[in-house]
């Protein structure tokens, strides 16, 4: 079996995953370019959101990558494999989302619960559940509606690798699940029940029912690179071809009408086609060229520090919109207004440290990547390695499955 040649880690893989945080966050302050910057421009960085489908088609090849061999759905395996996951995801969203709410308790900040009783909120975003209900998928940390729909392909998971193994079925899957989000909707659109399953954008574009397809695209390289491994005897340059088709994709979307009530072309009807399923195989070249290829831009993305911004990349995801982003430009704006108080007082006109939205927004991103660090380090890290190494779901025991090492989304 071509396992024997693969590698069990792949650093650019990690490096992949803060350049996908980063890309969200273009995507989300894509507004400070100002009318020096060509609409089409804006537009264009407005369309970054493309991270999430990375995120998407990495977790599908990490998951695949690393279980698929090894599966065997009993029920402590299944156990074991929850285990893991619940210590990889769930600690920091859950103490970073209790922060999001004692936030919104001494600031009234309506982004928090969207106008919704709070405890109900709370709930809600702490299991996960905000992520089915249109009304409710922004509340708390609001990027936070995508780990709804990695822990729906999380469970789901060894389902399919069953099903692929018993049934050799496998592109009847995704059409099965997202058939099932359509039915869905036509059932409940109609009863108003906060959103849930409320329109076929939002379950299109925010749910797993939706984009299960950018999964299973990751799996099917997963079990490509399982049987072939990572040699091929052609000098087709995948990394760069993947790369600019993902921009290609990424302008597909720009140049599409923003529908009313949402915020890019991504929810254009075109928009939500090629994020869903264009971009997934562009992103799956750009994949297998990394993991095939000696690029500049593999090196690039294998560099230590870069890896450690991997590493990091969960947590500054969770941080960069939201009340910890808000903190910062609250007081990046009470420097700027002290800064202009003392010269005034001095009768001084000078340039305030704060005065540049862009300069503004390049120290947030410094100073959340530095937090994003400290946290994974100190905090994310730790509790990781105890969650694993507790009786938690399972007795510890080591296991000779767990000595491939995870690097997962």
């Amino acid at each position: 079996m071509a396992q024997s040649r693969l590698q069990n880690y792949i650093p650019a893989l990690t490096g992949v995953r803060a350049l996908a945080a980063y890309l969200v966050f273009i995507s989300h302050y894509s507004y400070v370019f100002d009318e020096n910057f060509p609409q089409t421009v804006k537009r264009f960085f407005g369309e970054f959101h493309i991270g999430v489908t990375i995120f998407f088609v990495l977790s599908g090849f990490l998951i695949t990558y690393r279980y698929y061999n090894h599966f065997h759905l009993t029920t402590d395996w299944f156990k074991q494999y929850l285990k893991n996951r619940v210590a990889r995801i769930y600690p920091m969203y859950a103490l970073l989302t209790i922060a999001a709410f004692v936030y919104f308790y001494f600031t009234g900040d309506q982004a928090i619960t969207k106008g919704n009783n709070p405890i109900a909120m709370l709930i809600m975003n702490i299991t996960f559940l905000r992520g089915f209900f249109y009304n409710f998928w922004d509340t708390g940390i609001a990027q936070g509606w995508s780990l709804t729909v990695e822990e729906c392909f999380y469970f789901s998971a060894p389902f399919a690798f069953l099903i692929m193994k018993k049934y050799r079925q496998f592109w009847l899957q995704p059409l099965v699940i997202t058939l099932t989000g359509v039915l869905l909707v036509l059932i409940f659109r109609n009863l108003n029940f906060y959103g849930f399953f409320g329109n076929f954008t939002f379950v299109m574009l925010f749910t797993f029912l939706g984009r299960c397809f950018e999964f299973f695209i990751g799996i099917q390289l997963a079990l490509y690179m399982l049987r072939n491994g990572f040699e091929r005897g052609n000098k087709i340059p995948y990394t760069y071809l993947g790369f600019i088709a993902i921009f290609v994709c990424v302008y597909i979307m720009a140049l599409q009408p923003v529908p009313a009530g949402w915020a890019a072309g991504l929810q254009h009807p075109v928009g939500i086609f090629t994020n869903n399923y264009i971009l997934p195989i562009c992103i799956a070249l750009f994949f297998y060229g990394l993991l095939t290829e000696g690029s500049i831009m593999k090196k690039v993305l294998s560099n230590s520090f870069v890896e450690l911004l991997g590493k990091s990349s969960y947590i500054f995801y969770l941080v960069h919109l939201g009340w910890m982003y808000t903190l910062l430009h609250t007081w990046m704006n009470n420097g700027n207004d002290y800064a202009f108080e003392l010269y005034d007082k001095w009768q001084k006109d000078w340039i305030s440290p704060f005065q540049n939205d862009q300069v503004n927004l390049l120290i947030a991103f410094v100073v959340l990547n530095i937090v994003s660090i400290l946290l994974f380090k100190f905090i994310e890290e730790p509790l990781n390695h105890r969650i694993r190494h507790s009786n938690f779901l399972i007795k510890y025991k080591k296991r000779e499955a767990e000595v491939i090492h995870e690097v997962v989304s």
